[in-house]
C-alpha cells in the first residue's frame, strides 16, 4: 500500500495499492482505498494548495511527473 502526498506542500492525497514494480505513471481509481484531500476540476486533479497533481481519464489518473511522492511497499506479484 502506497501514501501518496503532495511534492510541494507534503499533504497526503490517497492510498493506493500497487501491483507490480515499477515507477506509478497512472493511479486506477479502483485501486485508490482511501482519498485524503484532492480538489478535482476541469479534468484535472489537484492539492489543496493549488498544485497539480494528475490528469483524470476514464478509469486513472495520469500523474504528473514530481508533483507527488509516496512512502510504502509495492505488491512484486505481476
Amino acid at each position: 500500500m502506497l501514501t501518496f502526498k503532495c511534492a510541494a506542500c507534503r499533504r497526503k492525497l490517497w492510498k493506493y495499492y500497487k501491483i507490480g514494480k515499477g515507477e506509478v505513471v497512472r493511479c486506477h481509481k479502483e485501486r485508490i482505498t482511501k482519498i485524503f484531500e484532492i480538489d478535482e476540476r476541469d479534468g484535472k486533479v489537484f492539492c489543496l494548495c493549488g498544485r497539480p497533481i494528475g490528469v483524470d481519464k476514464e478509469g486513472h489518473f495520469r500523474m504528473i511527473r514530481n508533483a507527488c511522492t509516496y512512502s510504502g511497499t509495492k505488491d512484486p506479484k505481476k
